[in-house]
């Protein structure tokens, strides 16, 4: 999902749970800390093309009540980067297609935007990764493809000339107008038009360990084609599924699915080994009349089951070893996206940081009398059974010595 003024990638195309309580002690490379660009399975991208969401400050206190671990940004805005200075979390932080062009002819400016936008922050915010561009290959702008690569190779550059190559993970987003065709998912391959400018990056991406990110939205296919696609099969249901002859392997699920077309994909082009995670999916909860399927429930029931599959941290039916990797689409509703009205209804949180629904999330306020309840019983209890429980113990035990005498 595109995240500037643009949105052509977006229709261009068709076919918060994890342990916060220990810290891991990690090893320190360089001042830096050395990290994973991805831990556990779930992460929530958080977008701010929005006039009444709260501050970075706020949002920081949403993320850790709601125990997720890695968050996406797709800019580099210092107040939020900021906002994370000892945290905890894991960030990543975005280049705009708008750099792209630039960066690849000129690696010193490359350099500039890394210290100015990340090594300015490190050790304090854990800058995980650096996402280069996003959507750009199948798109319809041909210099920002051709440019693609020799960003990359020069934000990597700087990465290595600064030390942190090793610490900081970068990758760019696909969206799904890459592939030719995605069904059954054996047979999904990249399109010829694309294939000219993926196969080096893949290369690159390959001798570096980085993984393939896709956007992956079984929402936006339903949407395009509900007649003939089960809503129940886009939404983690009960349902047939589907088979694939070619593999023998059967999906009831589309996330699966899409995942494993990645795969496909590939493989077609000469990369087994190489992990598929995905940058965005999301559901909307609202949508103008001609968009099939946004709904609350459609959104609830998409965005539970979902966190629930990553949970499991299993694989697909094609990488069953390959545990699965999640950045959800969104955070927050975004009331000025562009484009259709599901656009401004992804966010799992309201613009007043209250929830959208329900899939066991905290909001930073109530949406009901009895989460208020819940909420109010929760702070009582942090606040003042914590300081307090060593004075109740030894009370209790004093008490039970004079019983015993």
């Amino acid at each position: 999902m595109l995240q500037n003024t643009s949105f052509d990638g977006r229709f261009g195309m068709m076919p918060f749970f994890f342990c916060f309580g220990s810290m891991l002690f990690l090893p320190f490379h360089q001042g830096v800390l050395m990290a994973h660009a991805f831990t556990g399975t779930y992460g929530i991208n958080y977008g701010r093309i929005a006039d009444n969401i709260p501050p970075p400050e706020s949002v920081v206190t949403l993320l850790k009540a709601a125990r997720v671990k890695n968050i996406k940004i797709f800019d580099a805005d210092h107040d939020v980067i900021q906002a994370f200075k000892g945290s905890g979390l894991q960030l990543v932080v975005g280049i705009g297609n708008e750099y792209l062009k630039d960066m690849s002819v000129n690696e010193e400016r490359a350099m500039d935007w890394i210290k100015e936008n990340v090594q300015a922050f490190l050790p304090g915010t854990h800058i995980s990764g650096i996402t280069i561009g996003n959507e750009v290959l199948g798109g319809s702008d041909q210099g920002l493809e051709e440019a693609l690569l020799g960003a990359i190779k020069n934000v990597y550059s700087a990465l290595s000339r600064l030390q942190l190559a090793d610490v900081i993970e970068i990758w760019t987003p696909h969206s799904e107008a890459v592939f030719a065709n995605s069904y059954p998912p054996s047979s999904c391959i990249f399109k010829e038009s694309v294939l000219v400018y993926m196969k080096p990056i893949l290369e690159f991406f390959s001798q570096h360990g980085s993984p393939f990110y896709v956007n992956a939205y079984p929402f936006l296919a339903y949407k395009s084609d509900p007649e003939h696609i089960d809503i129940n099969y886009a939404l983690f249901q009960s349902n047939s599924g589907i088979y694939d002859a070619k593999t023998n392997l059967h999906y009831d699920n589309m996330f699966d699915a899409m995942i494993d077309a990645a795969y496909a994909a590939l493989e077609t082009a000469g990369y087994n080994n190489m992990e598929v995670r995905v940058s965005e999916t999301g559901w909307a909860s609202n949508g103008d009349e001609d968009e099939a399927g946004a709904t609350i429930h459609n959104a609830r029931t998409y965005n539970l089951n979902l966190r629930k599959r990553l949970l499991k941290k299993k694989g697909t039916p094609l990488r069953p070893k390959k545990v699965v990797k999640a950045y959800i689409f969104a955070l927050f509703n975004e009331n000025l996206k562009p484009g259709p009205s599901s656009e401004r209804h992804y966010g799992l949180f309201k613009a007043d940081g209250s929830i959208s629904y329900d899939i066991g999330f905290t909001g930073l306020r109530p949406s009901s009398a009895s989460q208020s309840l819940a909420s109010l019983k929760g702070l009582n209890a942090r606040s003042w059974c914590k300081p307090y429980s060593k004075v109740v113990a030894s009370c209790a035990i004093v008490l039970l010595l004079a019983l015993l005498i």
